[in-house]
C-alpha cells in the first residue's frame, strides 16, 4: 500500500523521479524556477563566471529581479544590477526584470505565472517560501546552491518533517493573513517549525484570497519553516487560470498522511497582532499595545504590498491626514498593482492623506533605501523583520502589523486601530 504523504512530500516525491519520500532522507530534485536578486544573484553570477561555465541549464527557468535596490540608490548597487544585467543578456535568461518591468520579486513571479502549483522553486532569498501559498514547494538558498541549480537545473533537500495549522472560527474585524501567521510565530517561536514544512489548512484559511495566502507563506521562515504551503483550491486555481504559460500539477495533502505536530486556532479569538522588537515572536494583540509613539509607517512589501492591501490602508485613510511628523510611505509592490491602484483612486487618497509614494522596490524593508531609520527612530511596517538595525540604526525599532493597523497609526502618530479613528 502506497505510503500516505503530505503535499511537500509528494512535490519532492515527483521531483525527485521516486514513488514517494520520508522525512530525514537526502535527495536530489529537479528545480522548476531559480530566482536571484540584485543581491544575490552577483555572487551566483562570480561563481559561475569563474567556473569558465558559457550556458545555463534552461533560460527560461531562471528569474532575476533587481528589486532590493532600485533605482539604484548608489555606485554600488548600480555595478551590482549592471552585472546581472550583462549576465542575463549574455546568458539569454528570459525573466530579468529592471527599470519600470521591475516589481517586488515575491510579488511579481506569481503574478507574471512564472511559478505555478507543484513546482519546486529555490531562491537565493529567504522569503522565497512565499509560493507556498499556491501549493509549490518553495524555498531559500544560498547563493552558491543558487549557482549550482542555475548550471545543472538540481538542488538537493533533506526532506523536511511537516506540521499542520488548522484555523478554524470567524475572523474578527481587520484580522488578516498577516495576522494569523503573526499570531503562530507568537505562539510557536521563531525556531518554532525549524527546517519543517508548514502547512496552513482549515476552514478559515480556505476563505482566504489569494493575497493573505501568500503573506503567511511569505513568513513561514520567521518561525524557521524550510516552507509555508497552502493546498490548490478554486481560489488557487483561479488565480493561476489566466497567468499560467506552461503545464502544471496540482498536488494536495492525503488524508491520513503523517505530521509531526498538528495545532489548532480559534481564530475568533485573535485581534490585529503587533510584533514588537526586535524578533516576529515577540507579538501582542493591539488592545495590549499600550502608547507606542512612531516616528514611520511603511506600507509595502513582498508581505504586504498587494492591491488588496493598499485597499484595505486607503479605506482606513481616505479622508484623514498623515499626523504631524510621521512619514507614511506606500510601495506597490509591481507596476500591475501600481497601475490598479492608481485606477481604482488609491494612490490619490494616499496622496491627499499626506503620504509618499515610492516605486515597487525592497527599500526600507532591508534597510536598502527611501526610508532609512535614524538613531532612536521607530516605524511601524507591513513587513516581515523586525531584527536589530533591519531598516537603518541599530538603536531604532521596528514593529511589524497589518496594513489597517499600519494606516491607523499613521494617522494617529502613535500605534492604534482603525476602531479608534
Amino acid at each position: 500500500m502506497p505510503r500516505k504523504m503530505t503535499i511537500a512530500e509528494k512535490i519532492l516525491a515527483a521531483h525527485s523521479h521516486q514513488s514517494e519520500v520520508r522525512p530525514g532522507e537526502l535527495i536530489q530534485v529537479d528545480v522548476d524556477v531559480a530566482l536571484g536578486n540584485d543581491i544575490t544573484a552577483p555572487i551566483a553570477i562570480k561563481i559561475i563566471e569563474d567556473s569558465g561555465i558559457d550556458k545555463v541549464f534552461d533560460a527560461e527557468k531562471i528569474a532575476l529581479v533587481a528589486d532590493h535596490f532600485t533605482p539604484n540608490k548608489d555606485i554600488k548597487s548600480a555595478e551590482q544590477v549592471r552585472m546581472v544585467r550583462e549576465f542575463s543578456k549574455r546568458f539569454g535568461i528570459t525573466h530579468f526584470y529592471e527599470g519600470g518591468e521591475v516589481g517586488v520579486e515575491h510579488c511579481l513571479l506569481p503574478e507574471k505565472g512564472i511559478v505555478l502549483p507543484g513546482d519546486v522553486v529555490i531562491g537565493a532569498d529567504s522569503h522565497t517560501c512565499t509560493y507556498g501559498a499556491l501549493g509549490a514547494f518553495a524555498t531559500g538558498v544560498g547563493s552558491t546552491d543558487l549557482a549550482a541549480t542555475m548550471i545543472t537545473g538540481k538542488t538537493w533537500f533533506k526532506v523536511p518533517e511537516s506540521i499542520k495549522f488548522i484555523y478554524k472560527g470567524e475572523l474578527r474585524p481587520w484580522v488578516t493573513g498577516k495576522d494569523l501567521i503573526l499570531y503562530t510565530i507568537g505562539d510557536i517561536g521563531v525556531d518554532g517549525a525549524l527546517y519543517m514544512a508548514m502547512e496552513f489548512t482549515g476552514p478559515v484559511i480556505e476563505a482566504l484570497g489569494m493575497a493573505d495566502r501568500f503573506t503567511m507563506s511569505n513568513m513561514a521562515i520567521e518561525a524557521g519553516g524550510k516552507a509555508g504551503l497552502v493546498n490548490p483550491d478554486e481560489t488557487t486555481l483561479a488565480y493561476v487560470k489566466d497567468r499560467a504559460r506552461r503545464e502544471y500539477k496540482v498536488y494536495t495533502s492525503d488524508e491520513g498522511a503523517e505530521y509531526t505536530k498538528v495545532i489548532e486556532y480559534d481564530c475568533s479569538k485573535i485581534e490585529p497582532q503587533v510584533a514588537f522588537p526586535h524578533l516576529p515572536e515577540n507579538t501582542k494583540g493591539i488592545s495590549e499595545v499600550g502608547s507606542v509613539p512612531i516616528d514611520q509607517v511603511v506600507i509595502g512589501s513582498c508581505t504586504n504590498g498587494r492591491i488588496e492591501d493598499l485597499r484595505i490602508a486607503a479605506k482606513v485613510i481616505k479622508g484623514r491626514k498623515v499626523a504631524k511628523g510621521i512619514r507614511l510611505i506606500v510601495l506597490p509592490a509591481t507596476p500591475e498593482i501600481y497601475s490598479m491602484a492608481l485606477e481604482e483612486g488609491l494612490i490619490k487618497i494616499f496622496l491627499e492623506a499626506g503620504a509618499i509614494i515610492g516605486p515597487p522596490t525592497c527599500g526600507p524593508c532591508l534597510g536598502g533605501h527611501m526610508g532609512i531609520l535614524a538613531k532612536g527612530e521607530r516605524a511601524l511596517a507591513t513587513t516581515n523583520r523586525n531584527f536589530v538595525g533591519r531598516m537603518g540604526h541599530p538603536e531604532s525599532e521596528v514593529y511589524l502589523a497589518n496594513p489597517a493597523i499600519a494606516a491607523a497609526s499613521a494617522v494617529l502618530g502613535r500605534i492604534g486601530s482603525p476602531d479608534e479613528l
